[in-house]
């Protein structure tokens, strides 16, 4: 058998395995609530990251000021609450013409 298939198939039952211990201990073990209030901010804080990483860099460089601006019109956008077809084509529909102006 390849070691990359091998790989995927560690991988695949690690996953399996983890997210079976939810349901599996769920009245088992006591949580504190100080570390479920950190669990919830660790996961925002991991999300944000990887907008931020995503919005200002491409190729180990910054991606250029169309892209930021895309994201910040499609953030603005989904806190106004508009449809989610309305807050994509608004944040492409903003970097597109930036890189057209030459902002790319």
């Amino acid at each position: 058998m390849n070691a990359t298939v091998v790989v995927i198939l560690v991988l695949a039952l690690g996953t399996y395995a983890f997210r079976l211990v939810g349901p599996v201990l769920r009245g088992r073990v006591e949580i504190p609530a100080r570390v479920e209030e950190l669990a919830s901010a660790g996961a925002v804080v991991l999300l944000v990251a990887l907008l931020a990483t995503g919005a200002l860099a491409e190729g180990g460089g910054f991606a250029g000021w169309a892209r930021p601006a895309g994201v910040l019109v499609g953030v603005a956008l989904a806190w106004r609450r508009a449809p989610f077809v309305v807050v994509v084509v608004g944040a492409a529909g903003t970097t597109a013409l930036l890189r057209l102006a030459g902002l790319g």
